[in-house]
């Protein structure tokens, strides 16, 4: 009975189709474990992916709606602009070129951000919006000097509160345009840097540019006394 069993013990362990029954089903298992595993580490790769594709969607969308801001405030300050010509050019008739030379920077400061709007990514057009607001600050500063020679215009009630919400637009402009700068900031150094650089390149991010205009102290409109 023993030597029976052990006889059919030692066929058992010895047949070819067992063992390679044997064999192809750990195969099998190997494989389908090695699948789960390759699945689980293209999910989590798509994943990443899509992590850093979404941030810098995120990032852009900030920049776009910082430039919104600036926009709101530069608008406002072209909008004050005719009335204070306006109101000038009734005491100062004689700085006709003064006066021909605010509305035409302020026209082409118009223009410049009309086109700047119109497409923020375009580095050329950020560059022309912030020198025609330099230019624009250029020509209300001369103004302004002008206005001191005037004691009749200081004292106008019109023009001391257009003075007032100028000086008030040109600080939020300046608040805006660093909260801007700050946001380019952000989104630039995601395209740039690794591994968001990859995805960036991929999708075409391209880099946004700063609005460069100079420090409100330095280029703020100055306050005329009118006491």
């Amino acid at each position: 009975m023993i030597a029976s069993l052990l006889l059919k013990s030692r066929y058992t362990i010895s047949n070819p189709s067992l063992e390679r029954g044997l064999f192809q089903k750990t195969a099998r298992r190997r494989n389908f474990m090695a699948g789960w595993i390759f699945l689980g580490v293209v999910v989590l790769l798509f994943a990443f992916v899509v992590s850093l594709y979404n941030r810098l969607v995120m990032l852009r969308n900030r920049v776009k709606n910082a430039f919104a801001q600036i926009d709101v405030q530069l608008t406002r300050r072209h909008d004050l602009i005719p009335n204070l010509v306006e109101t000038v050019k009734g005491y100062i008739k004689h700085e006709r070129e003064t006066l021909e030379a605010v509305i035409q920077a302020r026209n082409v400061a118009v223009t410049g951000l009309k086109a700047a709007v119109a497409d923020p990514a375009n580095a050329q057009a950020m560059q022309q919006l912030g020198g025609a607001e330099n230019a624009l600050t250029g020509a209300l500063a001369r103004l302004m000097v002008v206005a001191e020679a005037y004691p009749e215009l200081k004292a106008n009630q019109n023009m001391m509160q257009l003075t007032e919400e100028l000086s008030s637009t040109e600080n939020r402009v300046a608040f805006s345009r660093q909260a801007y700068n700050d946001s380019v900031m952000d989104y630039n150094n995601a395209c740039e840097t690794f591994p968001s650089g990859i995805i960036a390149n991929t999708f075409r991010f391209t880099p946004a540019t700063m609005l460069e205009i100079e420090d409100v102290a330095k280029r703020a409109v100055p306050k005329v006394s009118f006491s």
